[in-house]
């Protein structure tokens, strides 16, 4: 993992796009992570949360942005690409990542429970990868941390609500 803390010019404004993903999953009901796939510059593949509406427990928001991007390079290699998440990654994202040649993985918030970059396991630190991704953490942590605790809190509300519809019922 790169402990630079230095930004590219541009992370805050791609993770702002990210972030804008994110909002999409929200309307949707899903948790609200997002991503944006960027190649010199521009972004090419953007995705958020999914795999509740689909039914497709790999419709992670990384996962939608690579297909988006893969395909629009016609290509499922993706060198000189940077991919833009809220969350820090799970195992499967980062196996995404490693297999497309991603070159570089910017995420806002860290996630305890499932995050394999650098919460649990650092799995992009482990030799036996053939590919490096560099790693940028923490950009718009706080932002994105909101978004997510917004979501839980109004989900645990809804559910309180339900449960007390219920019980007068």
């Amino acid at each position: 993992m790169n402990n630079d803390t230095t930004l590219a010019p541009n992370d805050e404004y791609f993770m702002a796009l990210a972030m804008e993903q994110a909002q999409l999953a929200v309307q949707q009901g899903e948790v609200p992570v997002g991503a944006v796939v960027v190649q010199q510059g521009k972004v090419i593949g953007c995705g958020y949360n999914q795999p509740i509406s689909s039914h497709d427990p790999s419709a992670h928001a990384e996962i939608m942005a690579l297909r988006e991007a893969a395909a629009k390079l016609k290509n499922y290699r993706l060198p000189g690409c940077q991919l833009y998440v809220t969350l820090e990654p799970c195992s499967m994202c980062i196996g995404a990542m490693v297999h497309a040649r991603i070159e570089r993985l910017v995420y806002g918030a860290a996630e305890p429970k499932a995050g394999v970059v650098e919460s649990n396991v650092h799995l992009l630190e482990q030799p036996h990868f053939n590919h490096h991704v560099d790693v940028q953490g923490g950009v718009l942590a706080t932002q994105a941390s909101q978004i997510l605790s917004d979501f839980f809190k109004q989900r645990r509300l809804q559910h309180k609500a339900i449960k007390a519809e219920a019980n007068r019922g």
